[in-house]
């Protein structure tokens, strides 16, 4: 397979500075941060906004960029994260684990404790034993909003095994997986089936989508253009609700939902590579969020809950769509003043994998530097 085309191999990769060009300094990947970071906010968008209707029982303003944002959320997030796993995917199965499946389980099982002892009496029944068969259960089904960590290394696995399957098959069968209506019972396997086709997309593409991130830049007038016919699309079929039972609205009609997955991802890679090299000081706290994506997405939970039943207990603020916005500035805000103070501390493993946590030996950050 062209490896100019699909970059397959992972001997080089289309490492690029924020215009998409190759970096020789070993700098981050700036435009892929600030995407990062607007995929995360959307995230926790989500969340802080639907648990604020559903304590005040009624809907706000953000409700709508909810809706909006929800045919391209996770699908941007699945795609941005394979764009650098064809640099790791020839190395032999234990460096891939260590940096691709131990790095996300070390997290995932960290987190899985510490969000389950949150919300101890919830999970446990009360009791010890109810609280460990809780945790016996998060080591097959993952647990709540940590799903997304457990389910990158079980992507990463899957995609080395058949990595030598021709990329149209692969792109193909897994498309074919998002399409049909699967329901297995298992929470894993559904969203398996359902993202993968991203994931996969972000590692077989991923020549080809750093040369969009490129030419958006270059061209911002008709890139900016294409932005806005896809908003106007995808709010139309995002907004648009059916009679059809299980299908809330247009956008997630079989094929539909799929197109406008990739659509908003590709819009999302042109419009962060843009923010970055034209307005590099008003994307700074997107590419910061993004940088540091993994640790809004592991501990936003807890400030998010609390914001919320004060604001809500207090009654300060009436409106339904002020409070989820002020919920969703103190869930992003709060895991990033947590990490930078634990960063050079005993607790920098709650956000930083120790060197025990590895299965082989540390080395210096290579060339690129990519938010995991």
């Amino acid at each position: 397979m062209d490896v100019v085309t699909y970059a397959r191999r992972g001997e080089t990769d289309p490492a690029s500075s924020p215009s998409g060009r190759p970096d020789p300094d070993g700098a981050r990947v700036a435009w892929v941060d600030t995407a990062k970071g607007i995929c995360i906010i959307l995230v926790v968008m989500m969340h802080s906004t639907l648990g604020v209707g559903a304590e005040m029982g009624r809907e706000g303003f953000m409700h709508w960029v909810v809706a909006f944002a929800k045919p391209f959320r996770m699908p941007d997030f699945f795609l941005v994260s394979g764009l650098f796993l064809g640099r790791v995917i020839a190395r032999d199965w234990r460096s891939y684990a260590d940096k691709r499946v131990v790095h996300f389980f070390y997290f995932y099982l960290l987190w899985l404790v510490i969000q389950s002892a949150a919300k101890y009496g919830q999970v446990s029944g009360g009791s010890p034993l109810g609280f460990l068969q809780h945790l016996a259960h998060g080591l097959y089904e993952p647990y709540s909003t940590l799903w997304f960590i457990y389910i990158l290394a079980v992507f990463s696995v899957v995609t080395k095994l058949v990595r030598h399957v021709s990329a149209p098959v692969l792109l193909g069968g897994a498309a074919l997986l998002q399409i049909l209506p699967i329901e297995t019972g298992s929470f894993l396997l559904d969203e398996f089936c359902e993202r993968w086709v991203y994931f996969l997309a972000g590692y077989l593409l991923s020549a080809r989508i750093f040369a969009l991130a490129a030419w958006a830049p270059a061209n911002p007038g008709p890139a900016l253009i294409g932005i806005a016919i896809w908003a106007v699309v995808n709010g139309a079929l995002a907004l648009t609700p059916t009679s059809l039972g299980g299908v809330p609205t247009l956008a997630e009609l079989p094929v539909v939902g799929l197109l406008l997955g990739l659509a908003g991802a590709v819009a999302i890679v042109a419009a962060a590579s843009i923010l970055t090299s034209h307005m590099s000081r008003a994307a700074e706290p997107l590419r910061y969020c993004g940088q540091n994506s993994i640790a809004i997405y592991l501990a936003f939970f807890l400030p998010m809950a609390a914001t919320r039943t004060v604001l809500i207990k207090t009654g300060i603020i009436q409106d339904a769509g002020l409070v989820s916005l002020f919920v969703l500035i103190a869930a992003v805000a709060a895991p990033l003043i947590l990490e930078r103070l634990v960063r050079h501390t005993p607790l920098a493993f709650l956000f930083r994998r120790p060197a025990w946590a590895h299965i082989v030996p540390v080395r210096p950050a290579l060339r690129l530097q990519p938010a995991e």
